[in-house]
């Protein structure tokens, strides 16, 4: 299951993979491990058209329940790219939690952008890496170098990246 890509075209996106693999696993890590970190602040700076929404989340009745999915969501979508078992279902997620981050802090015209970590126009970094998910969700490699390639009995994935399927 090549999609007619070469091995430099297969290699460029399994570095893709376990690099925002990485990112993921990375940020849901020191979260969990930082006894201090919660996601309220973040909540309570949300601005724009959902501003009431993220701010709702940030109620001390749920932001503990927001935190754990958050932590959660960060580390399952990291292991799932970093290791390239169920990277599919990792991508979905990984773009579920980035249009969250996106939303809160959009960078639209007119919307204070005072906490953003630099100056945006309608595009900023969790935009671009939901972007890299939605690629790797339609070109996964975990059957090249990956846990799914223990997993699938197919021949089809099996099959050398310079031979036609």
């Amino acid at each position: 299951m090549n999609y007619g890509l070469s091995k430099k075209h297969i290699r460029a996106l399994i570095l893709l993979r376990m690099l925002v693999g990485w990112h993921f696993l990375y940020e849901g890590v020191i979260k969990l491990y930082n006894p201090a970190w919660t996601s309220k602040t973040y909540l309570l700076s949300a601005s724009g058209p959902f501003k009431g929404f993220f701010q709702w989340l940030a109620e001390d009745r749920i932001i503990s329940i927001i935190d754990f999915l958050n932590v959660f969501g960060l580390m399952a979508v990291g292991l799932a790219l970093v290791l390239g078992l169920w990277e599919r279902l990792g991508a979905v997620g990984g773009i579920v939690l980035l249009l969250f981050y996106y939303l809160a802090q959009p960078p639209f015209p007119g919307i204070d952008q005072t906490g953003a970590e630099g100056n945006y126009f309608l595009v900023n970094k969790n935009l671009i890496e939901a972007a890299a998910l939605f690629v790797l969700y339609y070109l996964p490699t975990g059957y090249y170098v990956g846990l799914a390639r223990l997993f699938h009995k197919n021949e089809e994935h099996q099959k050398p990246l310079n031979q036609s399927p």
